[in-house]
Protein backbone atom coordinates (compact mmCIF):
# COMPACT_ATOMS: atom_id res chain seq x y z
CA UNK A 1 0.00 0.00 0.00
CA UNK A 2 1.63 3.17 -1.15
CA UNK A 3 1.47 6.65 0.93
CA UNK A 4 -0.45 9.46 -0.75
CA UNK A 5 -0.48 13.16 0.37
CA UNK A 6 -0.55 16.62 -0.86
CA UNK A 7 0.69 19.03 2.48
CA UNK A 8 0.12 18.61 5.85
CA UNK A 9 -1.65 14.91 6.19
CA UNK A 10 -3.36 14.25 8.98
CA UNK A 11 -6.67 12.91 9.92
CA UNK A 12 -8.30 16.28 10.98
CA UNK A 13 -7.06 18.63 8.54
CA UNK A 14 -5.70 17.24 5.93
CA UNK A 15 -6.06 14.64 3.18
CA UNK A 16 -3.43 12.00 3.17
CA UNK A 17 -4.36 8.70 1.57
CA UNK A 18 -3.52 4.96 1.73
CA UNK A 19 -4.08 2.52 -1.57
CA UNK A 20 -2.49 0.29 -3.69
CA UNK A 21 -1.92 2.19 -7.01
CA UNK A 22 1.73 3.85 -6.90
CA UNK A 23 1.87 7.48 -6.74
CA UNK A 24 2.46 10.27 -9.75
CA UNK A 25 4.51 13.08 -8.87
CA UNK A 26 2.82 14.77 -5.19
CA UNK A 27 3.38 17.23 -2.78
CA UNK A 28 6.23 16.39 0.18
CA UNK A 29 4.18 16.24 3.39
CA UNK A 30 6.36 17.78 6.45
CA UNK A 31 6.00 18.28 9.89
CA UNK A 32 8.62 19.62 12.56
CA UNK A 33 9.83 16.98 15.52
CA UNK A 34 10.74 18.54 18.50
CA UNK A 35 12.25 16.19 21.32
CA UNK A 36 10.92 18.59 24.16
CA UNK A 37 7.44 17.50 22.90
CA UNK A 38 7.78 13.80 21.64
CA UNK A 39 4.81 12.00 20.60
CA UNK A 40 3.90 10.21 23.77
CA UNK A 41 3.71 6.26 23.78
CA UNK A 42 -0.27 5.44 24.09
CA UNK A 43 -1.08 1.50 23.53
CA UNK A 44 0.77 -0.29 21.89
CA UNK A 45 3.03 -3.62 22.88
CA UNK A 46 4.61 -2.09 25.86
CA UNK A 47 6.23 -3.77 29.39
CA UNK A 48 6.64 0.01 30.82
CA UNK A 49 3.12 0.13 31.23
CA UNK A 50 3.84 2.39 34.60
CA UNK A 51 6.39 4.69 33.39
CA UNK A 52 4.54 7.93 33.19
CA UNK A 53 5.20 10.58 29.79
CA UNK A 54 3.62 14.08 30.80
CA UNK A 55 6.09 16.35 32.18
CA UNK A 56 3.77 16.11 35.67
CA UNK A 57 4.84 12.60 35.97
CA UNK A 58 1.22 11.60 36.99
CA UNK A 59 -0.14 10.55 33.66
CA UNK A 60 1.29 6.69 32.49
CA UNK A 61 1.57 5.35 29.66
CA UNK A 62 -1.58 2.96 28.20
CA UNK A 63 -0.66 -0.77 26.86
CA UNK A 64 -2.49 -2.63 24.56
CA UNK A 65 -5.59 -1.70 21.47
CA UNK A 66 -5.72 1.50 22.23
CA UNK A 67 -7.45 4.21 19.98
CA UNK A 68 -4.60 6.37 18.80
CA UNK A 69 -6.86 9.90 17.62
CA UNK A 70 -5.41 11.59 20.16
CA UNK A 71 -1.72 11.78 19.06
CA UNK A 72 -2.92 11.53 15.11
CA UNK A 73 -4.87 15.41 15.78
CA UNK A 74 -1.33 16.09 16.87
CA UNK A 75 1.14 18.45 14.22
CA UNK A 76 4.36 16.38 14.21
CA UNK A 77 1.70 12.90 13.31
CA UNK A 78 1.01 12.13 9.35
CA UNK A 79 -1.57 10.20 8.90
CA UNK A 80 -2.59 8.16 5.39
CA UNK A 81 -6.51 6.58 5.54
CA UNK A 82 -7.36 3.82 3.34
CA UNK A 83 -10.66 4.19 1.62
CA UNK A 84 -13.50 1.55 3.46
CA UNK A 85 -12.59 -1.97 3.21
CA UNK A 86 -15.04 -3.69 0.45
CA UNK A 87 -14.28 -7.04 2.18
CA UNK A 88 -12.36 -8.54 5.03
CA UNK A 89 -8.56 -8.38 4.54
CA UNK A 90 -6.36 -10.55 6.57
CA UNK A 91 -2.77 -9.42 7.30
CA UNK A 92 -0.25 -11.92 9.10
CA UNK A 93 3.43 -11.85 9.23
CA UNK A 94 6.35 -9.22 9.31
CA UNK A 95 5.44 -5.57 8.49
CA UNK A 96 7.54 -3.11 7.05
CA UNK A 97 7.40 0.35 6.15
CA UNK A 98 10.00 2.11 3.25
CA UNK A 99 9.94 5.59 3.53
CA UNK A 100 11.75 8.07 1.67
CA UNK A 101 11.99 11.25 3.96
CA UNK A 102 14.83 14.35 4.59
CA UNK A 103 15.89 15.78 7.26
CA UNK A 104 17.33 19.37 8.34
CA UNK A 105 18.88 17.47 11.11
CA UNK A 106 22.36 15.22 11.27
CA UNK A 107 20.37 12.61 12.89
CA UNK A 108 17.14 12.16 13.30
CA UNK A 109 14.04 9.30 14.06
CA UNK A 110 11.55 8.33 11.91
CA UNK A 111 8.20 5.60 13.77
CA UNK A 112 5.52 4.16 11.77
CA UNK A 113 2.26 2.33 13.27
CA UNK A 114 -0.32 0.37 11.23
CA UNK A 115 -3.98 0.96 12.91
CA UNK A 116 -7.23 -0.44 12.00
CA UNK A 117 -9.73 2.28 11.54
CA UNK A 118 -13.39 1.17 12.77
CA UNK A 119 -16.46 2.89 10.83
CA UNK A 120 -16.82 4.66 14.61
CA UNK A 121 -13.48 6.55 13.91
CA UNK A 122 -12.10 4.64 16.33
CA UNK A 123 -8.35 4.25 15.86
CA UNK A 124 -7.02 0.92 17.02
CA UNK A 125 -2.91 0.91 17.30
CA UNK A 126 -2.16 -3.15 15.29
CA UNK A 127 1.95 -2.82 15.53
CA UNK A 128 4.57 0.02 15.26
CA UNK A 129 8.27 0.47 14.74
CA UNK A 130 11.28 3.18 14.81
CA UNK A 131 14.91 3.62 12.68
CA UNK A 132 17.43 6.03 13.84
CA UNK A 133 18.67 7.54 11.01
CA UNK A 134 22.00 7.28 11.84
CA UNK A 135 21.80 3.41 11.30
CA UNK A 136 19.51 3.44 8.47
CA UNK A 137 22.82 1.06 6.61
CA UNK A 138 23.18 -1.05 9.62
CA UNK A 139 24.33 -0.94 13.58
CA UNK A 140 27.90 -2.21 12.40
CA UNK A 141 28.49 1.92 11.26
CA UNK A 142 26.88 5.15 12.27
CA UNK A 143 26.39 7.28 9.12
CA UNK A 144 25.15 10.73 9.79
CA UNK A 145 22.73 12.68 7.30
CA UNK A 146 23.62 15.52 4.70
CA UNK A 147 20.98 17.73 5.93
CA UNK A 148 18.04 17.89 3.12
CA UNK A 149 18.67 14.73 1.50
CA UNK A 150 16.46 12.11 0.86
CA UNK A 151 17.48 8.92 2.48
CA UNK A 152 15.10 5.45 2.03
CA UNK A 153 14.62 4.25 5.94
CA UNK A 154 13.58 0.61 6.13
CA UNK A 155 11.21 0.53 9.47
CA UNK A 156 10.61 -3.08 10.41
CA UNK A 157 7.59 -3.33 12.84
CA UNK A 158 6.80 -6.10 15.30
CA UNK A 159 4.81 -8.87 13.35
CA UNK A 160 0.91 -8.66 13.56
CA UNK A 161 -2.36 -11.03 12.95
CA UNK A 162 -5.58 -8.85 11.95
CA UNK A 163 -8.70 -9.07 9.74
CA UNK A 164 -9.65 -5.59 8.73
CA UNK A 165 -12.98 -6.21 8.50
CA UNK A 166 -15.22 -5.06 5.95
CA UNK A 167 -16.33 -1.31 6.29
CA UNK A 168 -12.86 -0.71 8.05
CA UNK A 169 -10.11 1.27 6.69
CA UNK A 170 -6.07 1.03 7.16
CA UNK A 171 -4.01 3.57 8.41
CA UNK A 172 -0.55 4.37 8.73
CA UNK A 173 0.85 6.80 10.83
CA UNK A 174 4.65 8.48 10.52
CA UNK A 175 6.63 10.44 12.81
CA UNK A 176 9.75 10.86 14.60
CA UNK A 177 9.05 9.99 18.15
CA UNK A 178 7.65 7.22 20.47
CA UNK A 179 8.11 8.23 23.88
CA UNK A 180 8.97 6.33 26.21
CA UNK A 181 8.69 3.26 24.64
CA UNK A 182 11.45 4.33 23.16
CA UNK A 183 14.23 6.94 23.69
CA UNK A 184 14.30 10.66 22.52
CA UNK A 185 16.31 11.30 19.13
CA UNK A 186 17.72 14.98 20.08
CA UNK A 187 18.73 15.62 16.43
CA UNK A 188 22.06 16.83 17.05
CA UNK A 189 24.51 14.06 16.07
CA UNK A 190 25.80 14.10 19.25
CA UNK A 191 26.40 10.86 21.38
CA UNK A 192 23.46 9.41 21.74
CA UNK A 193 24.72 8.30 26.16
CA UNK A 194 26.35 11.60 26.83
CA UNK A 195 24.54 14.29 24.24
CA UNK A 196 22.09 16.90 25.93
CA UNK A 197 21.62 19.14 23.81
CA UNK A 198 17.86 19.14 21.49
CA UNK A 199 17.17 20.37 18.48
CA UNK A 200 13.81 20.87 16.29
CA UNK A 201 14.38 18.51 13.30
CA UNK A 202 12.22 19.74 9.92
CA UNK A 203 10.79 16.55 8.22
CA UNK A 204 9.78 15.54 4.53
CA UNK A 205 8.32 13.08 3.60
CA UNK A 206 8.06 12.03 0.05
CA UNK A 207 5.67 9.71 -2.45
CA UNK A 208 6.11 10.22 -5.56
CA UNK A 209 7.46 8.16 -8.55
CA UNK A 210 11.05 8.17 -8.10
CA UNK A 211 9.88 8.10 -3.98
CA UNK A 212 7.43 5.57 -3.53
CA UNK A 213 6.68 5.72 0.31
CA UNK A 214 4.94 2.40 1.25
CA UNK A 215 3.90 -0.48 3.42
CA UNK A 216 4.45 -3.78 2.99
CA UNK A 217 1.59 -5.87 4.62
CA UNK A 218 1.79 -9.47 4.00
CA UNK A 219 -2.35 -9.98 3.12
CA UNK A 220 -3.64 -13.50 3.26
CA UNK A 221 -5.35 -14.45 0.59
CA UNK A 222 -9.02 -15.45 1.93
Amino acid sequence: YYLHGGGRANSVFGDGTLSSQAPADELSDHFDYDPERPVPSIGGNLSTASWAWSESGRDPTIAGPVDQRAIERRDDVLVYTSEELQEDVEVTGPLEVVLYAASSALDTDFTARLVDVHPSDTAIVMAEGIIRARFRNGFEKAELLEPGEVQQYRIQMYPTSNVFLKGHRIRVDISSSNFPRFSRNLNTGEDVATGTRMEVAHQTVLHSEEYPSHIILPIIPR
